[in-house]
């Protein structure tokens, strides 16, 4: 019904097109090729960039090309490299030692070790048997890395190490492993040879040389080790060929050195501070500032608690307690006295030696630092503030054996000038004891008179000498004993001439006085030069009862290892020089200068004592001398460039120094007599004028003493009894008015 419906014309269009059949459906058509100018397009706007990734293919094919072949050339000759330093190291043992110069050990008359000389090297230790402590300090300070890498590590690992304990970038070991800086130590394998070599010191500088072309060889000398050595092997070289400051070589001689125990032993702060040695060894010895090492110590133990090596309870124990020195390291004593040891012995055997020396002194260590206070004692108290003056002590007993020595105001010293042993001094009075000697050898008394009045000598090319005393005054008639009691002047000059200078000479060099003696009268009041060892050399004969003595302070020289001595002591009594009687009035004549005479300041309590004061002209040098029944002791006082003392003589200053040294080094000893005989007393004979005007020289019986006869006085009066009556000599000699006396006042 729908379609009933008038129905619609077509359309017009419809009309025109026939009609035509369903079209089947089309097929997939190929993808139109490209036109050609849109290819062109495409090419040129491409060609920059193919350009670009062509030619850097190109470059990256010739580079790896090259690379690879230049890498493997390059690998090839490191490993030529290493292969050749791996067959040039010998086996790790013989690498422990590498010192040049051997070391020098010396030990007290108890045989304490006091001191330190050369490369000290204190044994082969293994890096396993050394305290842990000390290990890993090492391994904090020095190459954290050290178990990990093969011998070399990228630097700037080593930087920044370096930066945080506040070194700059390549200071300290300039970044190095532990297994380079091993290497350097070894020099790349160079032993010293020194015809090779201007000196050992242009060696080691080569062979600390910093530059990168070092560091090259360096680093493939550390690669052929780590192919050679274990990891404890090349850590055992480095422990034992490290320099550690105050002339100890390896962690064994450091520990030892420093604090007086083995390497195994050392704690956390022991190790720290040795570890931080290792930067400036020199700089930072505790021997040198204590305060100083103590301060980089602390830093190694923060770096050993950041790395694990320390919990935080052991570092904070090891920083509030730091490492301290021996007392053998701190008291340092003896330094003088070593010195002078060192010197005195044999050069291959001493300074240049090549092998370990172990040398026994005379030093006892307790009369040593009793020294050291007695003078300290005087110089504080006494010296105003500024004062350059100078000292020197010399203690010893009276066979020569050198008990202490101080050689200058500083005494932890080494190396520096020795007042004791070096400079030469006029002695002053102090030598008057030898003229008095050769008197009383040749049967003089110490009661025997002499003049003290206006006295001249005519001396040849010079004209007159006219002495004086101290005081400017003349004492008349007095005994020998009182003249040397109070150091008057011409007295000794006028015995010494009525004995014989030449015989003054001779008794003097006899008794050890070796430098060269005045040829003049002026040689009476101490005109000649000498040491204060030399003095109290001879001194020391006085007590001894009239024998010389060689001052030493060397009694055993032994390699280390060896039980058989190479050489024994070098000093000690020798020839006698005059009897021992005239000794022992020589000595009651000296002990007056203590009880009451010039050297009453240097009076001990409760004990006997001689001695002998001495002032050179202008107060240029000051001395004192004497003993007691145990020891001899020499102090001598001035400056170095011989500028006057102000206010000082050697009954001052010098007497108070000897009287606090002794005082301290006689302490909790019995007080024993000196050993002197006083002489009996028995008038003097009246002298006979003829006698006393007899002509000065050539006649009489000063004449009588010429040059053979008073070479052979001494004989002839060995035999004189000391009770035998008549005039005595010097009553002949000594009191005689001569013609040229009385011509010039």
């Amino acid at each position: 019904m729908s379609n009933s419906g008038p129905r619609k014309p077509p359309l017009v269009a419809d009309r025109r097109k026939p009609k035509t059949k369903p079209k089947a459906p089309a097929k997939p058509r190929s993808p139109a090729k490209p036109r050609k100018r849109a290819a062109a397009r495409q090419r040129g706007g491409n060609f920059v960039t193919r350009g670009i990734f062509g030619l850097l293919r190109w470059i990256w094919r010739i580079v790896w090309g090259v690379g690879w072949r230049l890498t493997a050339v390059a690998l090839l000759i490191l490993g030529c490299a290493v292969g050749y330093y791996y067959t040039t190291l010998p086996e790790a043992s013989a690498l422990l030692d590498g010192r040049a110069r051997g070391s020098v050990t010396l030990l007290d008359r108890d045989s304490d070790v006091f001191a330190w000389r050369g490369d000290q090297f204190g044994g082969a230790v293994n890096a396993q048997a050394v305290s842990k402590h000390l290990r890993n300090a090492v391994i904090a300070t020095e190459d954290r890395r050290f178990y990990m890498h093969p011998g070399v590590d990228p630097i700037g690992i080593a930087v920044r190490i370096n930066l945080s304990e506040g070194r700059g970038p390549l200071s300290g070991h300039g970044g190095s492993t532990l297994t380079q800086q091993t290497a350097k130590l070894l020099c790349l394998g160079t032993e010293y040879i020194e015809a090779d070599w201007k000196s050992e010191a242009e060696y080691v500088a080569d062979c600390r040389r910093g530059s990168l072309g070092r560091k090259a060889k360096e680093a493939v000398y550390a690669l052929a080790m780590e192919a050679k050595y274990t990891k404890e092997e090349i850590l055992s070289i480095y422990l034992n060929r490290a320099y550690m400051g105050g002339g100890a070589y390896g962690a064994e001689a450091a520990a030892q050195r420093y604090f007086g125990k083995h390497a195994a032993q050392v704690n956390p702060s022991e190790g720290a501070m040795l570890a931080g040695l290792l930067t400036a060894p020199s700089t930072l010895a505790p021997t040198s500032n204590i305060e100083r090492s103590q301060n980089r110590a602390s830093v190694v133990v923060g770096l050993m608690r950041n790395q694990g090596f320390l919990t935080e309870s052991e570092a904070a124990l090891a920083l509030a307690n730091p490492a301290v020195l021996s007392q053998a390291a701190e008291r340092q004593a003896g330094g003088y006295f070593a010195d002078w040891v060192m010197s005195s012995g044999p050069e291959f055997f001493t300074r240049d030696t090549t092998e370990d020396v172990i040398i026994r002194t005379t030093l006892d260590q307790r009369i040593q630092r009793a020294a050291e206070a007695g003078l300290h004692a005087v110089f504080d108290e006494k010296l105003r503030d500024g004062s350059k003056a100078q000292a020197a002590v010399v203690v010893m007993s009276a066979d020569g054996a050198v008990r202490a020595m101080i050689g200058g105001r500083q005494t932890k010293v080494s190396g520096a000038f020795n007042r004791a042993t070096q400079a030469k001094r006029q002695t002053g009075s102090s030598f008057k004891p030898f003229v008095y000697a050769t008197a009383l050898e040749l049967g003089y008394s110490s009661l025997d008179t002499v003049v003290d009045e206006a006295f001249c000598i005519n001396i040849p090319g010079s004209g007159n000498w006219c002495p004086s005393n101290y005081d400017n005054r003349f004492h008349g008639r007095v005994t020998l004993a009182d003249a040397l009691q109070q150091s008057y002047n011409i007295p000794a000059v006028k015995v010494a001439d009525s004995v014989g200078l030449d015989l003054v000479r001779k008794v003097a060099s006899d008794f050890g006085i070796q430098s060269d003696l005045a040829a003049g009268p002026a040689l009476a009041l101490g005109a000649s030069e000498s040491t204060l060892l030399e003095m109290t050399g001879a001194f020391a004969g006085i007590l001894n009862g009239g024998s010389s003595v060689t001052p030493y302070g060397l009694v055993e020289l032994k390699l280390l290892g060896s039980d058989e001595p190479v050489m024994g002591a070098g000093g000690g009594i020798g020839e006698r020089v005059i009897r021992e009687d005239a000794a022992r009035e020589l000595t009651w004549m000296m002990s007056r200068v203590i009880e009451g005479g010039t050297g009453s300041r240097a009076k001990l309590p409760g004990r006997e004592a001689a001695g002998k004061t001495g002032t050179t002209q202008a107060a240029r040098d000051a001395w004192f001398l004497g003993f007691t029944a145990d020891y001899v002791a020499g102090v001598w006082m001035g400056y170095d460039d011989n500028t006057p003392l102000t206010g000082v003589t050697g009954g001052g200053l010098p007497a108070e120094i000897w009287h606090e040294v002794m005082v301290r080094v006689q302490e909790g000893m019995p007080a024993t007599p000196l050993p002197m005989d006083r002489p009996r007393v028995q008038p003097v004979q009246p002298v006979q004028p003829q006698v006393a005007e007899q002509p000065r020289s050539g006649q009489g019986d000063q004449g009588r003493q010429g040059d053979q006869g008073r070479q052979t006085a001494p004989r002839q009066q060995k035999n004189r009894k000391a009770d035998q009556s008549g005039p005595r000599p010097c009553a002949r000699l000594c009191q005689r008015h001569r013609a040229d006396t009385n011509k010039h006042p």
